[in-house]
């Protein structure tokens, strides 16, 4: 029990050098449950679990970003502090490292199978690496279960859903479910309803820059607290991509503006400024050249709609009734991008539509 229990120096998922080397996500990833902020309701799930309580199979949903993994991954570090029983333990399956046509490729030569290598014979082959891992007996021990934590399972078919979906039931005496998603209705409802649903929200502005400006103290950076916020703003929540960002930025020694928006591609408030003006102008070929702009500079049709919604939306000067209509408008575009290849016909579409609504 003790062996079991034990947290030695060498036993210890990543040392601090190895820390040290890594990327922000990985550095200031969660170590344990109480370092996960924000998410009350799990993190009061996952304590109950640590102190006795049974463990439910847990289905967590939300956008990118939002530490549905970290939260797994640091209740599994407190649950199996040493490290060849976690590796024993955990059976972790995600895009990067179990998907891939070449690993399943590599895996099943070595296991000797003859599949044909398409997509749903890629989850047929997830679903064999489970089924392998939870059949496996489960040393005795304080904790009488194996963990599979599934990542993506919103990507899955329905039929290795279904699979999945018979797999819990044969072996939950000896293991238990994280499953992990950003859209829960992707997810079929017989494996819903076999697992404690938790949503995990974007994270709030003051969440997330409590986090950076920790980062920010650690690593040295001099940001102001506007910039900083300009960056969690345009991230949406997302406080992967926040810290991502938040890196790319450290090596500038004085952190402005502009460099959020060159780190981030938005479009800087003078373009959208320059094409909404050419939008009310009779002049045609004014349009044309902003929008050519736009094009040259590399941004992304979508991107420029997102800024030019919210500019819109914050302005003072256009009656609600105006916004209205133009936001009318501009929810055709998005469907209509799906027909179109080239972004500058995107950004014609676009802006052709807001322009019809001004000179209304």
């Amino acid at each position: 029990m003790d062996s079991f229990v034990a947290n030695s120096k060498e036993d210890k998922h990543s040392s601090a050098s190895e820390r040290m080397n890594a990327p922000w996500v990985e550095k200031y990833r969660p170590r344990n449950v109480d370092e996960v902020v924000y998410h009350s309701e799990i993190v009061l799930v996952l304590k109950k679990v640590l102190d006795g309580a049974d463990l439910p199979n847990i289905l967590l949903y939300g956008p990118p970003g939002t530490g549905k993994t970290s939260a797994v991954m640091a209740f599994c570090r407190e649950l199996f502090p040493v490290h060849k029983v976690f590796c024993d333990r955990i059976l972790e399956l995600n895009a990067s490292d179990e998907r891939g046509i070449q690993v399943v490729r590599t895996r099943v030569c070595c296991l000797s199978l003859n599949i044909f290598l398409s997509f749903p014979t890629i989850w047929s082959f997830v679903v064999f690496q489970i089924k392998e891992f939870a059949h496996r007996a489960v040393p005795k021990g304080r904790i009488p279960f194996k963990i599979v934590i599934l990542d993506e399972v919103d990507a899955m078919t329905g039929a290795a859903q279904a699979a999945l979906r018979r797999i819990i039931e044969k072996y939950s005496k000896t293991t238990r479910f994280f499953l992990i998603c950003n859209y829960v209705s992707r997810i079929i409802d017989p494996l819903t309803s076999r697992c404690a649903k938790f949503r995990f929200k974007p994270l709030p502005l003051e969440c997330q820059k409590d986090r950076l400006l920790y980062i920010c103290k650690n690593e040295g950076i001099d940001i102001s607290d506007d910039t900083l916020s300009m960056l969690i703003t345009f991230c949406e929540g997302d406080l992967r991509r926040s810290i991502n960002y938040l890196q790319s930025l450290s090596f500038r020694q004085n952190i402005t503006s502009d460099f959020i928006f060159s780190t981030t591609g938005q479009v800087p408030e003078k373009d959208i400024h320059e094409v909404i003006l050419a939008c009310h102008s009779s002049d045609a070929t004014r349009l044309l050249g902003a929008v050519d702009y736009l094009h040259r500079c590399g941004y992304s049709a979508r991107l420029v709609i997102d800024r030019l919604f919210d500019h819109l939306l914050d302005d003072d000067a256009l009656a609600d009734i105006d916004k209205s209509a133009i936001f009318d408008k501009m929810a055709v575009c998005p469907p209509l991008f799906e027909l179109f290849g080239a972004e500058l016909i995107k950004f014609i579409v676009t802006f052709v539509c807001v322009k019809r609504s001004f000179l209304k």
